[in-house]
């Protein structure tokens, strides 16, 4: 693959993770995992108002798209843990970077029209 190739194909999959990432419940979910809670309910409890049909939607948008792995257990009583991949891990390192230039930028960027109503309050 040449280079040109292989530049549009990362930014390709740039692009659809951060659609998932970027939705509603994506990086709640993938920081709640992040921080140690590995099991459904752990992370239904963790997570304020999501309901257990957009976790299981988001989870397995998450797994798909390389962010969390999914280990069954296969006991009688259901038992799946979720953690962070590599890539997951990346990937909430990148948005912390992200909340930190924004705090380095705080002042400037709350002076914008933009961000008007957040300096107002």
């Amino acid at each position: 693959m040449n280079p040109d190739d292989e530049q549009q194909r990362a930014r390709d999959i740039a692009v659809r993770v951060f659609a998932v990432v970027s939705t509603k419940w994506g990086l709640r979910v993938l920081e709640e995992v992040g921080d140690g809670r590995h099991r459904f309910r752990e992370l239904h409890r963790a997570i304020e108002g999501i309901s257990f049909k957009m976790l299981t939607q988001t989870l397995r948008e998450l797994e798909n798209h390389g962010l969390i792995s999914r280990f069954d257990h296969h006991t009688a009583n259901p038992h799946v843990d979720y953690t962070l991949t590599e890539a997951g891990i990346g990937l909430v390192q990148t948005v912390h970077g992200l909340c930190t230039w924004s705090r380095t930028h705080l002042e400037r960027l709350l002076d914008t029209p933009a961000y008007q109503s957040y300096s107002s309050g």
